[in-house]
């Protein structure tokens, strides 16, 4: 009983002698510095941008215009969305780009999806109460797979003067339900007209 209570006090005393040490050690690196080097000074929480580096040049309604900092010239930016659930959690994303005056698709749009997601079903998208469209997945990667979409003047109206469209994806462990998810219209023209042209 006795050696019991020897061990019990020893583990109880265990920790003290650890913190007592190193703050022995800490004492030893301290000596022979000043307090200033001691003391943080701290940084710019928000800094300027590096060459290459993507940033937020500001928000437009439900939508970041997001651009991509160079040394020099004209900077290319995209409009973004980050899409939730029906419970708050972030699920999808989507970026959206204008083309060059001669194709069919006047811009381009990127959507980002779960990699649980059923590429067979594909990704679907309907604004307000108009005509769903089906898109195929381009492919996956380690972020998740992704559908480029190309879009035509008709949808650029659409959104244009909808409230919010409805992208609809199917989970790959549950192929009987459906994921929608919302996409909200507040800003988009002016956010559109901020995106850049891509030529290429």
């Amino acid at each position: 009983m006795r050696t019991s209570l020897i061990s019990f006090f020893l583990a109880l005393l265990m920790p003290v002698a650890l913190f007592a040490q190193s703050t022995e050690t800490e004492t030893e690196a301290q000596e022979g510095t000043s307090i200033e080097d001691q003391l943080s000074l701290g940084e710019e929480a928000d800094p300027e941008p590096q060459v290459g580096q993507t940033y937020i040049a500001e928000d437009i309604g439900d939508w970041e215009i997001r651009c991509i900092k160079t040394a020099e010239g004209e900077e290319p930016c995209q409009m973004y969305q980050l899409m939730s659930d029906s419970e708050g959690s972030p699920v999808a994303e989507i970026s959206i780009f204008r083309l060059a005056e001669g194709s069919r698709a006047v811009a381009g749009a990127t959507i980002v999806v779960p990699l649980e997601t059923s590429l067979q079903q594909q990704v679907t998208m309907q604004v307000d109460d108009g005509q769903a469209r089906r898109y195929p997945f381009a492919f996956c990667n380690p972020v998740g797979c992704m559908s480029r979409v190309g879009l035509v003047q008709d949808e650029i109206d659409a959104f244009k003067r909808g409230n919010e469209a409805t992208l609809t994806i199917v989970p790959a462990l549950a192929p009987d339900q459906k994921v929608g998810l919302t996409m909200s219209l507040k800003g988009f023209t002016a956010a559109y007209d901020k995106a850049s042209v891509v030529t290429q």
